[in-house]
């Protein structure tokens, strides 16, 4: 039968490269608020006309290019399962380098105190705050509408030990220093043509481009990140694959010592740091 759980799945096949049959199958298991695993127990199952629209609606979305984290309104990123919308990045796993290297930095059952600028999700925060409970986290991001999303998913997850901040990369800081702050601000060139390509398309546009090098915004955090940070303090920055010598550079000029790069699994420039000098 063509609308059953089966027929529904080869029909999407129909009209899409083999590839795209697994993203069916986690598309129709949201509709029908199942897991994909019941979708292999309940194959001959024949799906009602509501969940049957729903499925279809969201292939025809996803055939559109909208990005399937958007689709589902989750998205996995550390140990966490984060809502996401399109106010906010959609997390990738490139990111989990950047919460490697700040829980480097933090011994267990320590105290510190850790900002994250530009938060989004809130995924950095609610990683290194979930493997980290003793310490304070401060999130911020210049937009109300990713703060909501952040904020839900600290509720959601039941992460008492952050707090939220709406403002301008460091301003929300004023009069506060820290003992590590992390970013994963915009990093790509206004014009870049992959800003026009795949999931790009759809995620917020302030949270992926600055200024004509993409370095707009790293340039001011660590411009204003050392009055910040307390003496031995360090700073933890995403940024794209070539901008790890730039951005040596800026942290040496501004004070920063210990000014290095660390590379991604697929050997890419991914995160540099520095510390304030004792």
């Amino acid at each position: 039968m063509a609308d059953t759980v089966n027929g529904l799945l080869r029909e999407a096949a129909a009209h899409a490269d083999p590839e795209s049959r697994h993203e069916a199958e986690v598309l129709l298991a949201h509709a029908l608020g199942k897991d994909r695993a019941w979708l292999f127990a309940h194959a001959d199952s024949v799906p009602d006309a509501q969940a049957q629209g729903r499925f279809r609606d969201l292939l025809a979305a996803r055939q559109g290019g909208e990005p399937l984290a958007y689709l589902l309104g989750r998205r996995g990123f550390w140990t966490l399962d984060l809502e996401v919308n399109p106010a906010v990045l959609i997390p990738r796993m490139e990111t989990e380098l950047l919460v490697e290297l700040a829980l480097a930095r933090i011994p267990q059952g320590s105290g510190l105190r850790i900002a994250d600028l530009g938060t989004g999700s809130g995924a950095i925060a609610l990683a290194i705050a979930s493997e980290r409970p003793a310490c304070r986290v401060l999130a911020t991001d210049a937009s109300s509408a990713a703060l909501t999303v952040a904020r839900a998913n600290a509720a959601r997850l039941g992460m008492a030990n952050v707090e939220f901040a709406q403002g301008n990369w460091c301003a929300p800081l004023a009069g506060k220093r820290f003992d590590l702050i992390v970013s994963n601000p915009p990093y790509i060139a206004a014009g870049d043509p992959h800003l026009g390509q795949g999931d790009l398309r759809f995620e917020p546009g302030a949270a992926l481009a600055s200024g004509v090098d993409g370095l707009d915004a790293i340039r001011e955090i660590v411009q204003n990140a050392p009055s910040h940070l307390v003496a031995g303090g360090a700073l933890l920055l995403e940024h794209g694959n070539g901008q790890g010598d730039a951005v040596r550079r800026l942290l040496l000029e501004l004070g920063f010592a210990d000014a290095r790069t660390w590379q991604d699994l697929e050997g890419r420039d991914r995160v540099s740091g520095g510390s304030i000098r004792v």
